[in-house]
C-alpha cells in the first residue's frame, strides 16, 4: 500500500514537472496567437470606422462646407485628396494607420497625432482612476457579499450593485455634483484642476500630460491635492459602473469555489471559514477579474465621453464631442481608431496576465 501511494506521488510529481515544461511553450504559442489576432481585430475595426465616417460624404464639405467659397472648397478637398476614389482614400487611410499617421483634421489642420498626445493623457489618467474605484469597490465587497451569502449583507450589496452599474454614466456625475459640489461644497465639479496648478504643471519641463505624476515629479504637495479633489468626482462616477460588475463577478464565483469538493473537504479539517475566503476561494476568481478588465476598459473609455462632458474634464472624450460638433470627422475617425487600438492592446495585455495565473485559460 505504501509503495504504491509513493509510486503515485512520484508520478504525479512527474506529470506536474512536465506540465510545467510544456506550460512555457504553450504559454508562448498563447500569446503569439493573441498578438497576432491584434492586426484583423484593428483591422476590421478601422475599417467599420471608415466606412461609417465617409457615408456623410467628404469631411472637409462636412466641416467647412458652409463657410468656405466654392473654389477654396474644392482647393481644399484636392489637396487632401478626397477628390480621389474612395478605394484609393480608403487604402491610403489604411496604410497610414499601420504607421502611426491617423490624418490631419479638418477644421483646425493639425495632425490627429498631435491632438491624441495632447487629450489622450486626460483620458488615460480619468481610466486608471476609475479602475482604482472600481477595484477598490467591487472587489472587497464582492468578497463580503460571497463570504455572507444569502444575508442581508449580501441582499444588501447586490442590490447596490445592480444599482451601479444600471445608473447612467452622465446621471450618476450630475448627482455626484449637486450632492458633493453645490450643497456640501466639499469638491470641485469641473476640470482637471484649478486654472492656477494647470498652468504651474503645463510650463514643467518633460511634462507627461498627467497631472497627478507631473505634480508628484514636482514635489508641489498643494498642487497633489487639488489635482487629486478634481478627480474625486469623475471618477466615482465612471468607476462605480464597473465596480458594480467586479462585485457581482467576484461574489458569482467566490460562491461557486466555495462550494467544491476540496473546500468541503478543507472545511471537514476545521479550517476557519474567513482563512478560506482569504486563501482558498480567492485566486480562482481573481482570474474571470482580470479578463472581464480589458473589457471594461472599452466600456470606460466610452464612458469617459459622457464623463468627461460631465465635468468639463478636457480628455479625448471631451474633445470628441467637440470635433464632432465641428463635423470634423478626420478627427473623429483618427480618435475613434485609436481608442479602438488602445482596446485591442489592452485586451492583449489582459489575456497574458490570466495566462500566467490561470495555466488553464492557454488551452
Amino acid at each position: 500500500m505504501t509503495i504504491n501511494a509513493t509510486a503515485a506521488v512520484e508520478d504525479a510529481e512527474q506529470d506536474a514537472r512536465e506540465k510545467r515544461r510544456g506550460g512555457g511553450a504553450s504559454l508562448g504559442r498563447y500569446l503569439l496567437v493573441r498578438a497576432l489576432l491584434i492586426i484583423p481585430t484593428v483591422f476590421i475595426l478601422v475599417t467599420l470606422v471608415f466606412i461609417l465616417m465617409r457615408t456623410t460624404g467628404d469631411p472637409i464639405s462636412a466641416a467647412l462646407g458652409d463657410r468656405l467659397p466654392p473654389d477654396q472648397l474644392a482647393a481644399r478637398i484636392h489637396e487632401a485628396g478626397y477628390d480621389r476614389p474612395l478605394i484609393v482614400q480608403y487604402l491610403e487611410y489604411l496604410g497610414g494607420v499601420f504607421t502611426g499617421d491617423f490624418g490631419t483634421t479638418a477644421s483646425t489642420r493639425e495632425s490627429v497625432i498631435a491632438v491624441l498626445a495632447r487629450y489622450g493623457p486626460a483620458t488615460l489618467e480619468l481610466t486608471v482612476y476609475a479602475l482604482i474605484v472600481a477595484f477598490a469597490v467591487g472587489i472587497p465587497l464582492g468578497r463580503i457579499a460571497a463570504a455572507r451569502r444569502d444575508k442581508w449583507q449580501d441582499a444588501t450589496l447586490r442590490v447596490g450593485a445592480i444599482l451601479a452599474y444600471a445608473t447612467p454614466v452622465f446621471f450618476a456625475g450630475l448627482v455626484l455634483k449637486l450632492i458633493f459640489g453645490l450643497w456640501l461644497g466639499w469638491l470641485p465639479v469641473s476640470g482637471r484642476s484649478s486654472t492656477m496648478t494647470e498652468l504651474q504643471l503645463r510650463t514643467l519641463d518633460g511634462g507627461t500630460g498627467i497631472l497627478l505624476i507631473d505634480a508628484i515629479r514636482a514635489g508641489n504637495g498643494a498642487a497633489i491635492a487639488d489635482v487629486l479633489s478634481h478627480a474625486v468626482l469623475p471618477a466615482i462616477a465612471l468607476g462605480l459602473l464597473t465596480g458594480g460588475i467586479f462585485l457581482r463577478l467576484v461574489r458569482t464565483n467566490m460562491i461557486g469555489t466555495l462550494s467544491q469538493d476540496y473546500i468541503t473537504a478543507a472545511r471537514s479539517r476545521g479550517v476557519k471559514e474567513g482563512r478560506l475566503v482569504r486563501i482558498h476561494a480567492w485566486r480562482p476568481a481573481l482570474v474571470p477579474i482580470i479578463t472581464v478588465v480589458g473589457l471594461q476598459v472599452a466600456m470606460l473609455l466610452g464612458g469617459a465621453v459622457l464623463t468627461e462632458t460631465t465635468f468639463e474634464w478636457r480628455g479625448l472624450g471631451f474633445q470628441l464631442v467637440e470635433f464632432i460638433k465641428a463635423r470634423d470627422f478626420v478627427a473623429v475617425q483618427g480618435i475613434v481608431a485609436m481608442l479602438a487600438v488602445i482596446v485591442a492592446v489592452t485586451n492583449f495585455v489582459v489575456d497574458a496576465i490570466a495566462a500566467i495565473i490561470d495555466p488553464r485559460v492557454r488551452f
